[in-house]
Protein backbone atom coordinates (compact mmCIF):
# COMPACT_ATOMS: atom_id res chain seq x y z
CA UNK A 1 0.00 0.00 0.00
CA UNK A 2 3.08 2.47 0.68
CA UNK A 3 4.33 2.17 -2.90
CA UNK A 4 0.70 2.34 -4.28
CA UNK A 5 0.44 5.82 -2.82
CA UNK A 6 4.23 6.95 -3.44
CA UNK A 7 3.51 5.81 -7.20
CA UNK A 8 0.06 7.85 -7.36
CA UNK A 9 2.22 10.72 -5.48
CA UNK A 10 4.43 10.70 -8.40
CA UNK A 11 1.86 10.38 -10.79
CA UNK A 12 0.83 13.98 -9.41
CA UNK A 13 3.94 15.41 -9.29
CA UNK A 14 4.63 14.70 -13.35
CA UNK A 15 1.24 15.87 -14.19
CA UNK A 16 2.46 19.16 -12.72
CA UNK A 17 5.41 19.14 -14.27
CA UNK A 18 3.99 18.74 -17.89
CA UNK A 19 0.73 20.66 -17.16
CA UNK A 20 1.37 22.99 -20.49
CA UNK A 21 0.90 19.84 -22.30
CA UNK A 22 -2.13 18.91 -20.50
CA UNK A 23 -3.67 22.14 -20.92
CA UNK A 24 -5.63 21.50 -24.09
CA UNK A 25 -6.81 18.27 -23.24
CA UNK A 26 -8.44 19.92 -19.85
CA UNK A 27 -10.02 22.89 -21.78
CA UNK A 28 -11.50 20.40 -24.06
CA UNK A 29 -12.80 18.25 -21.64
CA UNK A 30 -13.86 20.99 -19.06
CA UNK A 31 -16.19 22.85 -22.05
CA UNK A 32 -17.54 19.69 -23.50
CA UNK A 33 -18.91 18.51 -19.59
CA UNK A 34 -19.62 22.18 -19.11
CA UNK A 35 -21.85 22.35 -22.36
CA UNK A 36 -23.67 19.23 -21.61
CA UNK A 37 -24.45 19.41 -18.17
CA UNK A 38 -25.78 22.74 -18.75
CA UNK A 39 -28.04 21.53 -21.38
CA UNK A 40 -29.20 18.60 -20.04
CA UNK A 41 -29.65 20.17 -16.07
CA UNK A 42 -31.59 23.19 -18.03
CA UNK A 43 -33.56 19.98 -19.57
CA UNK A 44 -34.60 18.30 -16.51
CA UNK A 45 -35.35 21.24 -14.55
CA UNK A 46 -37.81 22.55 -17.12
CA UNK A 47 -39.58 19.23 -17.17
CA UNK A 48 -39.72 19.53 -13.08
CA UNK A 49 -41.31 22.67 -13.32
CA UNK A 50 -43.78 21.69 -15.92
CA UNK A 51 -44.27 18.43 -14.06
CA UNK A 52 -44.93 20.55 -10.44
CA UNK A 53 -47.27 23.11 -12.50
CA UNK A 54 -49.29 20.06 -14.31
CA UNK A 55 -49.30 18.03 -10.88
CA UNK A 56 -51.18 21.85 -8.93
CA UNK A 57 -53.38 22.33 -12.18
CA UNK A 58 -54.63 18.79 -12.61
CA UNK A 59 -54.18 18.14 -8.86
CA UNK A 60 -52.77 14.20 -8.82
CA UNK A 61 -50.19 12.08 -9.99
CA UNK A 62 -52.74 9.89 -10.99
CA UNK A 63 -56.07 11.88 -12.00
CA UNK A 64 -59.43 9.85 -12.56
CA UNK A 65 -61.39 12.10 -14.50
CA UNK A 66 -65.17 11.60 -14.92
CA UNK A 67 -66.97 12.47 -17.97
CA UNK A 68 -70.64 12.49 -17.81
CA UNK A 69 -73.31 12.37 -20.86
CA UNK A 70 -76.40 13.57 -18.77
CA UNK A 71 -76.03 17.39 -19.91
CA UNK A 72 -76.80 20.16 -22.79
CA UNK A 73 -73.48 19.43 -24.12
CA UNK A 74 -71.79 16.61 -25.32
CA UNK A 75 -70.15 16.18 -21.98
CA UNK A 76 -69.01 18.20 -18.82
CA UNK A 77 -66.67 16.92 -16.40
CA UNK A 78 -68.76 15.08 -13.52
CA UNK A 79 -69.37 12.00 -11.50
CA UNK A 80 -71.59 11.65 -8.97
CA UNK A 81 -71.59 10.07 -5.12
CA UNK A 82 -71.49 5.74 -6.20
CA UNK A 83 -68.42 6.47 -8.82
CA UNK A 84 -66.65 8.73 -6.32
CA UNK A 85 -66.98 6.41 -3.23
CA UNK A 86 -66.00 3.49 -5.59
CA UNK A 87 -62.66 5.07 -6.71
CA UNK A 88 -61.96 6.32 -2.83
CA UNK A 89 -62.83 2.53 -1.79
CA UNK A 90 -60.80 0.80 -4.99
CA UNK A 91 -57.52 3.31 -4.10
CA UNK A 92 -57.82 1.67 -0.17
CA UNK A 93 -58.65 -1.81 -1.13
CA UNK A 94 -55.26 -1.69 -3.84
CA UNK A 95 -52.90 -0.05 -0.99
CA UNK A 96 -51.51 2.37 -3.28
CA UNK A 97 -51.32 4.37 -0.61
CA UNK A 98 -51.29 8.18 -1.64
CA UNK A 99 -49.91 11.06 0.47
CA UNK A 100 -52.87 13.16 -0.43
CA UNK A 101 -56.44 12.42 -1.87
CA UNK A 102 -57.77 16.25 -3.77
CA UNK A 103 -61.56 16.26 -4.72
CA UNK A 104 -62.26 18.71 -7.08
CA UNK A 105 -65.17 19.96 -9.61
CA UNK A 106 -64.39 21.62 -12.98
CA UNK A 107 -66.07 23.87 -14.76
CA UNK A 108 -64.18 25.31 -18.16
CA UNK A 109 -67.24 26.12 -20.34
CA UNK A 110 -66.56 29.90 -20.50
CA UNK A 111 -67.45 30.57 -17.16
CA UNK A 112 -68.03 34.24 -16.45
CA UNK A 113 -66.24 36.99 -13.89
CA UNK A 114 -67.69 40.67 -13.45
CA UNK A 115 -66.69 43.36 -11.57
CA UNK A 116 -67.18 47.52 -12.07
CA UNK A 117 -68.33 47.23 -14.94
CA UNK A 118 -65.81 44.80 -16.37
CA UNK A 119 -65.97 41.45 -17.89
CA UNK A 120 -63.93 38.31 -18.74
CA UNK A 121 -64.23 34.73 -19.63
CA UNK A 122 -62.00 32.43 -17.38
CA UNK A 123 -60.81 29.29 -19.00
CA UNK A 124 -60.41 27.39 -16.12
CA UNK A 125 -62.80 27.74 -13.01
CA UNK A 126 -62.04 24.76 -10.54
CA UNK A 127 -63.80 23.90 -7.11
CA UNK A 128 -61.86 22.64 -4.30
CA UNK A 129 -61.83 21.77 -0.77
CA UNK A 130 -59.86 23.95 0.60
CA UNK A 131 -58.61 22.18 3.31
CA UNK A 132 -57.75 19.01 0.90
CA UNK A 133 -55.55 21.33 -0.96
CA UNK A 134 -53.23 23.06 1.75
CA UNK A 135 -50.27 21.75 0.61
CA UNK A 136 -50.90 23.00 -3.12
CA UNK A 137 -51.63 26.41 -1.73
CA UNK A 138 -48.52 26.88 0.71
CA UNK A 139 -46.77 26.21 -2.82
CA UNK A 140 -48.69 29.35 -4.67
CA UNK A 141 -46.92 32.76 -5.00
CA UNK A 142 -49.60 35.00 -4.20
CA UNK A 143 -49.59 38.85 -4.53
CA UNK A 144 -50.18 39.27 -0.98
CA UNK A 145 -50.70 37.02 2.17
CA UNK A 146 -54.06 34.54 1.96
CA UNK A 147 -56.44 34.48 4.71
CA UNK A 148 -55.76 31.24 6.88
CA UNK A 149 -59.43 29.97 6.59
CA UNK A 150 -60.76 30.20 3.83
CA UNK A 151 -64.43 29.52 2.94
CA UNK A 152 -67.71 29.24 0.68
CA UNK A 153 -67.91 32.97 -0.24
CA UNK A 154 -64.05 33.33 -1.52
CA UNK A 155 -62.35 33.01 -4.68
CA UNK A 156 -59.04 32.92 -5.51
CA UNK A 157 -58.08 34.40 -8.83
CA UNK A 158 -54.96 34.71 -11.38
CA UNK A 159 -53.01 38.01 -11.37
CA UNK A 160 -53.92 38.38 -15.31
CA UNK A 161 -57.50 38.13 -14.34
CA UNK A 162 -57.49 40.47 -11.50
CA UNK A 163 -55.71 43.01 -13.34
CA UNK A 164 -57.94 43.51 -16.04
CA UNK A 165 -60.93 43.37 -13.64
CA UNK A 166 -59.34 45.84 -12.10
CA UNK A 167 -59.91 43.95 -8.42
CA UNK A 168 -58.17 43.70 -5.74
CA UNK A 169 -58.34 42.06 -2.24
CA UNK A 170 -61.08 42.33 -0.30
CA UNK A 171 -63.40 43.26 -3.47
CA UNK A 172 -66.84 41.54 -4.20
CA UNK A 173 -67.22 39.92 -7.75
CA UNK A 174 -69.93 37.87 -9.83
CA UNK A 175 -69.14 34.84 -11.45
CA UNK A 176 -71.44 33.29 -14.37
CA UNK A 177 -71.80 29.69 -15.23
CA UNK A 178 -74.25 27.23 -16.87
CA UNK A 179 -75.77 24.44 -14.87
CA UNK A 180 -75.34 21.20 -15.86
CA UNK A 181 -78.77 21.59 -18.27
CA UNK A 182 -77.82 25.15 -20.09
CA UNK A 183 -79.22 27.54 -17.52
CA UNK A 184 -77.24 30.48 -16.51
CA UNK A 185 -76.49 30.63 -12.81
CA UNK A 186 -74.40 33.56 -11.04
CA UNK A 187 -72.98 34.26 -7.21
CA UNK A 188 -70.96 36.58 -5.21
CA UNK A 189 -67.34 36.08 -3.91
CA UNK A 190 -64.96 37.58 -2.22
CA UNK A 191 -61.27 38.05 -3.69
CA UNK A 192 -59.23 36.43 -0.77
CA UNK A 193 -56.36 35.64 -2.90
CA UNK A 194 -54.12 36.90 -6.07
CA UNK A 195 -52.11 34.41 -7.78
CA UNK A 196 -48.83 35.32 -9.13
CA UNK A 197 -49.62 32.67 -12.32
CA UNK A 198 -49.13 33.88 -15.94
CA UNK A 199 -48.29 30.18 -17.34
CA UNK A 200 -50.59 28.54 -19.50
CA UNK A 201 -52.07 26.81 -16.91
CA UNK A 202 -53.04 29.37 -14.53
CA UNK A 203 -53.77 32.39 -16.82
CA UNK A 204 -57.41 32.56 -17.11
CA UNK A 205 -58.06 30.73 -13.79
CA UNK A 206 -59.95 31.17 -10.47
CA UNK A 207 -60.36 28.76 -7.58
CA UNK A 208 -63.79 28.51 -5.03
CA UNK A 209 -65.17 25.90 -3.03
CA UNK A 210 -65.82 22.72 -4.75
CA UNK A 211 -69.63 23.45 -2.63
CA UNK A 212 -69.79 26.28 -4.10
CA UNK A 213 -69.42 25.44 -7.39
CA UNK A 214 -70.96 22.18 -7.36
CA UNK A 215 -74.70 24.18 -6.50
CA UNK A 216 -73.78 26.71 -9.19
CA UNK A 217 -73.39 23.59 -12.04
CA UNK A 218 -76.55 22.24 -10.12
CA UNK A 219 -74.51 18.85 -9.04
CA UNK A 220 -75.26 17.73 -5.74
CA UNK A 221 -73.49 18.59 -2.90
CA UNK A 222 -70.65 15.40 -2.25
CA UNK A 223 -70.02 15.13 -6.15
CA UNK A 224 -66.70 15.97 -7.96
CA UNK A 225 -65.54 15.66 -11.49
CA UNK A 226 -61.83 14.51 -10.39
CA UNK A 227 -60.26 12.44 -7.79
CA UNK A 228 -56.24 12.98 -7.58
CA UNK A 229 -54.06 10.88 -5.94
CA UNK A 230 -50.38 12.10 -4.89
CA UNK A 231 -47.20 10.05 -4.05
CA UNK A 232 -44.16 10.31 -2.52
CA UNK A 233 -42.20 9.09 -5.57
CA UNK A 234 -44.38 10.18 -8.77
CA UNK A 235 -42.24 7.94 -10.82
CA UNK A 236 -44.03 5.10 -8.74
CA UNK A 237 -47.81 6.45 -10.64
CA UNK A 238 -47.75 4.23 -13.91
CA UNK A 239 -47.53 0.95 -12.05
CA UNK A 240 -50.68 2.11 -9.36
CA UNK A 241 -52.65 3.76 -12.59
CA UNK A 242 -52.83 0.16 -13.57
CA UNK A 243 -53.30 -1.24 -10.32
CA UNK A 244 -56.05 0.90 -9.62
CA UNK A 245 -57.40 0.58 -13.17
CA UNK A 246 -57.64 -3.03 -12.89
CA UNK A 247 -59.19 -2.73 -9.14
CA UNK A 248 -62.30 -0.80 -11.30
CA UNK A 249 -62.90 -3.19 -14.02
CA UNK A 250 -65.23 -4.76 -12.26
CA UNK A 251 -67.07 -2.34 -9.90
CA UNK A 252 -69.73 -2.00 -12.02
CA UNK A 253 -69.04 1.49 -13.54
CA UNK A 254 -68.03 2.55 -16.84
CA UNK A 255 -64.31 2.48 -16.95
CA UNK A 256 -62.59 3.65 -20.38
CA UNK A 257 -59.14 1.83 -21.32
CA UNK A 258 -55.84 3.36 -20.07
CA UNK A 259 -54.01 5.70 -22.70
CA UNK A 260 -50.60 7.34 -23.28
CA UNK A 261 -50.62 10.18 -24.37
CA UNK A 262 -52.85 13.57 -25.64
CA UNK A 263 -53.41 11.55 -28.97
CA UNK A 264 -55.24 8.68 -27.41
CA UNK A 265 -56.67 11.18 -24.64
CA UNK A 266 -59.83 12.21 -27.34
CA UNK A 267 -60.07 9.54 -29.47
CA UNK A 268 -61.04 7.58 -26.39
CA UNK A 269 -62.80 10.19 -24.67
CA UNK A 270 -65.39 11.00 -27.96
CA UNK A 271 -66.56 7.47 -28.35
CA UNK A 272 -70.39 7.02 -27.60
CA UNK A 273 -71.21 6.00 -24.45
CA UNK A 274 -74.14 7.22 -21.83
CA UNK A 275 -74.14 8.27 -18.27
CA UNK A 276 -70.97 8.73 -16.65
CA UNK A 277 -67.52 7.13 -17.86
CA UNK A 278 -64.15 7.36 -15.90
CA UNK A 279 -60.68 7.95 -17.26
CA UNK A 280 -57.51 7.40 -15.50
CA UNK A 281 -54.55 9.69 -16.26
CA UNK A 282 -51.25 10.19 -15.32
CA UNK A 283 -49.14 13.40 -15.68
CA UNK A 284 -46.87 12.20 -18.33
CA UNK A 285 -50.01 11.66 -20.76
CA UNK A 286 -51.07 15.50 -19.91
CA UNK A 287 -47.51 16.22 -20.92
CA UNK A 288 -46.50 13.90 -23.54
CA UNK A 289 -46.38 16.48 -26.03
CA UNK A 290 -43.95 18.80 -24.22
CA UNK A 291 -42.01 15.32 -23.19
CA UNK A 292 -41.65 14.50 -26.89
CA UNK A 293 -39.89 18.11 -27.48
CA UNK A 294 -37.45 17.74 -24.54
CA UNK A 295 -36.75 14.31 -25.23
CA UNK A 296 -35.91 15.42 -28.73
CA UNK A 297 -33.66 18.55 -27.39
CA UNK A 298 -32.32 15.80 -25.43
CA UNK A 299 -31.24 13.90 -27.78
CA UNK A 300 -29.64 16.68 -30.31
CA UNK A 301 -27.78 17.58 -26.51
CA UNK A 302 -26.25 14.35 -26.70
CA UNK A 303 -25.43 14.17 -30.43
CA UNK A 304 -23.44 17.37 -30.50
CA UNK A 305 -22.02 16.10 -27.19
CA UNK A 306 -20.73 12.56 -29.15
CA UNK A 307 -19.33 14.87 -31.59
CA UNK A 308 -17.27 17.06 -29.37
CA UNK A 309 -16.13 13.93 -27.91
CA UNK A 310 -15.19 12.54 -30.98
CA UNK A 311 -13.35 15.69 -31.46
CA UNK A 312 -11.60 15.87 -28.26
CA UNK A 313 -10.85 12.06 -28.80
CA UNK A 314 -8.93 12.69 -31.62
CA UNK A 315 -6.49 15.90 -30.95
CA UNK A 316 -6.47 14.27 -27.47
CA UNK A 317 -4.89 10.96 -28.69
CA UNK A 318 -2.31 12.43 -30.77
CA UNK A 319 -1.57 14.80 -27.80
CA UNK A 320 -1.21 12.19 -25.44
CA UNK A 321 0.86 10.15 -27.95
CA UNK A 322 3.15 12.89 -28.34
CA UNK A 323 3.45 13.58 -24.58
CA UNK A 324 4.34 9.73 -24.24
CA UNK A 325 6.85 10.03 -26.95
CA UNK A 326 8.27 13.63 -25.39
CA UNK A 327 8.78 10.74 -21.87
CA UNK A 328 9.77 8.08 -23.76
CA UNK A 329 13.49 8.40 -22.33
CA UNK A 330 12.30 9.17 -19.07
CA UNK A 331 10.18 6.17 -18.73
CA UNK A 332 13.32 4.40 -19.60
CA UNK A 333 15.01 5.94 -16.63
CA UNK A 334 12.00 4.68 -14.23
CA UNK A 335 12.43 0.91 -15.57
CA UNK A 336 16.22 0.96 -14.97
CA UNK A 337 15.78 2.62 -11.10
CA UNK A 338 13.58 0.08 -10.92
CA UNK A 339 9.79 0.36 -11.39
CA UNK A 340 7.66 -1.96 -12.91
CA UNK A 341 5.58 -1.68 -16.11
CA UNK A 342 2.43 -1.84 -13.84
CA UNK A 343 3.87 1.49 -11.48
CA UNK A 344 4.43 3.05 -15.28
CA UNK A 345 0.87 2.28 -15.87
CA UNK A 346 -0.02 3.55 -12.30
CA UNK A 347 1.64 6.91 -12.79
CA UNK A 348 0.07 7.69 -16.38
CA UNK A 349 -3.45 6.38 -15.49
CA UNK A 350 -3.11 8.58 -12.41
CA UNK A 351 -2.13 11.23 -14.26
CA UNK A 352 -5.68 11.11 -16.55
CA UNK A 353 -7.65 10.37 -13.73
CA UNK A 354 -7.09 13.11 -12.33
CA UNK A 355 -6.86 15.22 -15.47
CA UNK A 356 -10.89 13.86 -15.75
CA UNK A 357 -11.38 14.65 -11.93
CA UNK A 358 -10.11 18.01 -12.64
CA UNK A 359 -12.14 18.89 -16.10
CA UNK A 360 -15.45 17.42 -13.99
CA UNK A 361 -15.41 20.08 -11.14
CA UNK A 362 -14.24 22.68 -13.06
CA UNK A 363 -16.73 21.86 -15.93
CA UNK A 364 -19.34 21.54 -13.28
CA UNK A 365 -18.51 24.81 -11.58
CA UNK A 366 -19.06 26.78 -15.55
CA UNK A 367 -21.92 24.70 -16.11
CA UNK A 368 -23.04 26.40 -13.08
CA UNK A 369 -22.12 30.12 -14.46
CA UNK A 370 -23.64 29.55 -17.72
CA UNK A 371 -27.27 28.77 -15.78
CA UNK A 372 -27.12 31.95 -13.53
CA UNK A 373 -26.22 33.65 -16.92
CA UNK A 374 -29.49 32.18 -17.73
CA UNK A 375 -31.43 32.68 -14.92
CA UNK A 376 -31.46 36.80 -15.28
CA UNK A 377 -32.08 36.53 -19.33
CA UNK A 378 -36.16 37.20 -19.38
CA UNK A 379 -38.35 34.97 -22.06
CA UNK A 380 -41.65 37.02 -21.61
CA UNK A 381 -41.00 37.22 -25.68
CA UNK A 382 -41.61 33.15 -25.89
CA UNK A 383 -45.47 32.84 -25.45
CA UNK A 384 -46.27 30.63 -22.39
CA UNK A 385 -42.83 29.92 -21.38
CA UNK A 386 -43.73 30.27 -18.35
CA UNK A 387 -44.45 27.07 -17.54
CA UNK A 388 -41.09 25.91 -17.54
CA UNK A 389 -39.76 28.12 -15.22
CA UNK A 390 -40.11 28.83 -11.60
CA UNK A 391 -40.14 31.99 -10.12
CA UNK A 392 -39.80 33.66 -13.35
CA UNK A 393 -36.55 32.27 -13.90
CA UNK A 394 -35.02 29.23 -15.78
CA UNK A 395 -33.39 26.83 -13.12
CA UNK A 396 -31.08 23.92 -13.29
CA UNK A 397 -32.04 20.34 -11.92
CA UNK A 398 -28.93 18.14 -11.24
CA UNK A 399 -30.41 14.60 -11.56
CA UNK A 400 -28.27 11.54 -10.65
CA UNK A 401 -28.82 9.61 -13.37
CA UNK A 402 -28.27 12.44 -15.56
CA UNK A 403 -25.03 13.53 -14.19
CA UNK A 404 -23.85 9.46 -13.98
CA UNK A 405 -24.18 9.70 -17.83
CA UNK A 406 -22.38 12.76 -18.25
CA UNK A 407 -19.54 12.05 -15.92
CA UNK A 408 -19.64 8.48 -17.39
CA UNK A 409 -18.99 10.07 -20.73
CA UNK A 410 -15.75 11.93 -19.61
CA UNK A 411 -14.51 8.90 -18.20
CA UNK A 412 -14.72 6.61 -21.73
CA UNK A 413 -12.93 8.93 -23.60
CA UNK A 414 -10.10 9.62 -20.99
CA UNK A 415 -9.92 5.56 -21.23
CA UNK A 416 -9.86 5.29 -24.87
CA UNK A 417 -7.42 8.25 -25.41
CA UNK A 418 -5.06 6.58 -22.70
CA UNK A 419 -5.00 2.67 -22.04
CA UNK A 420 -3.74 1.80 -25.29
CA UNK A 421 -0.87 3.73 -25.32
CA UNK A 422 -0.08 3.70 -21.50
CA UNK A 423 -0.10 0.07 -22.05
CA UNK A 424 2.24 0.34 -25.09
CA UNK A 425 4.33 2.10 -23.15
CA UNK A 426 5.26 0.30 -20.16
CA UNK A 427 5.44 -2.96 -21.97
CA UNK A 428 8.10 -1.40 -24.70
CA UNK A 429 11.68 -2.92 -24.48
CA UNK A 430 14.32 -0.91 -22.34
CA UNK A 431 16.26 0.02 -25.09
CA UNK A 432 13.69 1.86 -27.37
CA UNK A 433 12.12 3.87 -24.80
CA UNK A 434 15.71 4.79 -23.79
CA UNK A 435 16.79 5.68 -27.85
CA UNK A 436 13.22 7.59 -28.06
CA UNK A 437 11.84 5.51 -30.65
CA UNK A 438 8.39 6.45 -30.95
CA UNK A 439 5.55 4.59 -28.90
Amino acid sequence: MEKFFAVFKLGLKYLYRYKRRYGFLMAALIFGFAVVTFITSLKDGMYNNVYYSAQSHYAGDIVVIGYDTNTYMNYIYHMGQEEKSTILNAADNTGINPKYTVLRTIYNSDPSVYFNGNAIKLKYLIGCDWDREAHLLTKMNFEEPVNSILGNEDIILSIPVARQLGAKMGDSIILETKTRWGQKNTGMFIVSGIVKDTSIFGYYKAYISRLSLNRLLDFNDEDCSSVGFFFDKPETAEHKRVQLQNALSNKGIQIGPLVYDRVQMPLERDRPWKGIRIFLYTLPVYLSEISELLDAMNIITYLLYVMMLIIILVSAAVTYRLILHERAKELGTMRIIGFYGSDLRLVLWTEVLVIGFISLIAGFLLAQILSWAVSLMSFSWFPSFEIFMKDGKLLPLYLPGTMFVNILLVFIVLLVMALLPSIRASHKNLPELLSGEPL
